[in-house]
């Protein structure tokens, strides 16, 4: 099974992957976790080219990059796991790339985005996605104060455009489950479990 965690930066995401972290290791579960990009030598180095080593980046290149740290990912780690059919968790996977690369940067047209996406997920498919909703006004103060990588700073127009990416993306797509990042950690993670466990059925 494969599970991700999408939503704009300051949702939640990271807490709920910890927690859920922490429930599946009680349950004797066998899972993996893994950050988009990073999760492979070459993508840890791309995520650092991506993140951290350049202020300024063609809206296209970053498409390209964030796509080949994934394809690394995928077939060095995801896919193999997953044929033996262990968990794996993605905080982040395809959909940031069309939520920040396509409605945030504009980088290209969501047709060739998600041909890119296709052909850069080596046809994989989550089983469920999280999707963590929540106001990009209420994220910019939950995130106030904390050190920012170059995405996370891009400011507050482009996060509206992300915001309203992913909730015509969560709208489209039955894969989706959309969570009310607003509530209590412990209350997501609730919702979380059951839905894992009804897909489980």
């Amino acid at each position: 099974m494969l599970i991700t965690f999408e939503g704009i930066d300051g949702c939640g995401k990271s807490t709920q992957i910890e927690m859920l972290n922490d429930y599946l290791n009680q349950k004797g579960v066998r899972f993996s976790v893994f950050r988009e990009p990073g999760g492979t030598d070459i993508s840890e180095k791309v995520r650092s080219l991506l993140l951290h080593e350049t202020d300024e980046m063609d809206p296209v290149t970053e498409l390209l990059l964030f796509s080949a740290a994934r394809s690394q990912l995928i077939r060095e780690k995801v896919i193999p796991l997953l044929e033996h059919n262990e968990i794996v968790i993605l905080d982040r996977f395809y959909d940031s790339t069309t939520a920040y690369q396509g409605f945030g940067r504009n980088s290209s047209s969501l047709a060739e985005i998600q041909t890119l996406n296709k052909l850069a997920s080596h046809n994989t498919v989550p089983d469920i996605t999280f999707y963590l909703r929540i106001d990009p006004e209420v994220a910019k103060k939950r995130t106030e104060g904390t050190g920012k990588d170059r995405l996370e700073s891009a400011g507050d127009e482009f996060f509206k455009k992300v915001a309203t990416g992913y909730d015509m993306l969560a709208s489209s797509d039955s894969r989706f489950r959309i969570l009310d990042a607003t509530q209590s950690p412990e209350e997501i993670h609730k919702q979380v479990i059951q839905i894992i466990g009804e897909s489980q059925q």
